[in-house]
């Protein structure tokens, strides 16, 4: 599944595609809407202050949860649609998209691609 100029943060974007890669779609989704709520942080790099559990420092991308959160419910329908038993997200990838400017030339937009493939836990095993 691809989606092209979706309005979040690249950084937030690459953070939440590590942070699903390898789990069951169903999974994804329960972890990620606990992120929505403030429940659970996201793992991040960088200069982020430290969180409280079993990660050094996080936050809470709302927004682009709630992106994400779309996206892996319309990646649940096409499993299903093209029969995958037990599907696991193999690939999640997150990079820059168009940036157009705002009102006024000013700003730059944020706009991230964003892809990602899911196949059933047989297929993973075989390669």
């Amino acid at each position: 599944m691809n989606a092209y100029n979706v309005p979040i943060s690249t950084k937030h974007s690459i953070a939440i595609c590590a942070f699903i890669k390898n789990k069951k779609i169903e999974d994804a989704i329960s972890a990620l809407e606990e992120v929505a709520v403030l429940r659970k942080a996201i793992p991040m790099k960088g200069e982020i202050p430290h969180r409280k559990g079993k990660i050094m420092s996080g936050r809470f991308p709302k927004k682009a949860a709630s992106s994400f959160l779309k996206l892996l419910k319309s990646l649940n329908a096409n499993a299903n649609y093209n029969k995958l038993e037990e599907p696991i997200i193999i690939e999640a990838i997150a990079n820059i998209g168009a940036r157009p400017y705002g009102k006024f030339g000013r700003v730059r937009k944020k706009r991230t691609h964003v892809k990602i493939i899911a196949k059933d836990k047989q297929n993973k095993k075989s390669k």
